[in-house]
């Protein structure tokens, strides 16, 4: 470990899901996250990225404690949360926050988007009066290059990208030290993807922040990511810096995703060749394994 303390760590992190029948008996059981270990360094970029199903979003919920893990530890900034009732959570949610995949339902329809990104100041009582939380806002609209007088509207006057810079700010609004951002431009258009992760990248070097970015845009998360996991059927399968990963992916369905990754170039599109791999559940007693210094693969 780091001589600086991660800004979170997970350790084996395990989230099932049952279905029983009307006697109360268990007849299916889900493992949507299935043992999965990592850490994020202060002022870190972390992807989690995999096909729909993977366990990606799960694994976000978990790290918030949206959702109580079946097994494993989350500890953030040194403290272990996995157990924290609501009200000692409190206090840790004020330092980690979330930015939604959908900006259309993440926000409240009948509330002003000034009302929404003032809401989390109200909650962790960081400024009392009503003046001090408008100017507060103020800075958060212009901070994310929107109009603070658009704080009087309400969502539905807002387009896709701007409605994610108002969930951005919001996210912003308690200065937190951890964002986890599931698939935040999934639902956007391609021009305003770029514009959205522009701004995260921005807010990064400007206030020191890490993400942990969900995703399954490898291009985007080749952009904007420090280092990236790769993630199965609840277990991650590959771990490593962003560069040894695009340039050396080790696990078969690695190399299948990268394969299908879209060339900017007709010629080498045409060209391109695709990695087939048919996804199974990786053995339970499967462990990552360091195959080089900062890469790890479950073998």
């Amino acid at each position: 470990m780091n001589a600086v303390t991660p800004v979170l760590e997970v350790d084996e992190l395990v989230r099932h899901f049952t279905t029983k029948d009307f006697l109360g008996r268990e007849v299916h059981r889900v493992r949507a996250v299935d043992g999965v270990s990592f850490t994020v360094a202060p002022g870190e970029t972390l992807g989690l990225v995999g096909e729909s199903g993977s366990g990606k979003s799960t694994t976000g919920r978990l790290v918030l404690r949206l959702d109580d893990p079946t097994e494993g530890r989350i500890r953030f900034e040194g403290q272990d949360i996995t157990h924290l009732n609501a009200a000692q959570l409190l206090a840790v949610r004020r330092k980690m926050q979330v930015v939604f995949q959908d900006p259309f339902s993440s926000l409240n329809p009948r509330m002003r988007v000034g009302d929404a990104v003032a809401e989390p100041l109200k909650s962790h009582r960081i400024l009392k009066t009503a003046a001090e939380r408008h100017e507060r806002v103020a800075q958060l609209f212009q901070r994310v290059g929107l109009d603070p007088r658009f704080a009087e509207r309400f969502p539905h006057q807002f387009s896709g990208g701007q409605r994610q810079r108002i969930g951005i700010a919001r996210a912003l609004a308690v200065s937190p030290r951890l964002i986890v951002a599931d698939e935040p431009i999934t639902a956007l258009d391609v021009s305003i993807q770029a514009q959205i992760v522009n701004l995260f990248m921005d807010l990064q070097q400007e206030l020191g922040m890490a993400y942990l970015f969900i995703a399954h845009d490898l291009a985007m998360v080749r952009f904007l990511c420090h280092r990236v996991a790769v993630m199965l059927r609840g277990r991650i399968v590959e771990m490593a810096t962003t560069e040894q990963l695009f340039a050396h992916p080790r696990h078969p369905y690695t190399q299948a995703l990268i394969s299908a990754m879209p060339i900017p170039d007709p010629d080498r599109e045409l060209a391109r060749q695709r990695i087939f791999y048919e996804a199974v559940t990786p053995p339970r007693e499967a462990r990552l394994a360091e195959v080089e210094k900062g890469h790890w693969v479950l073998a």
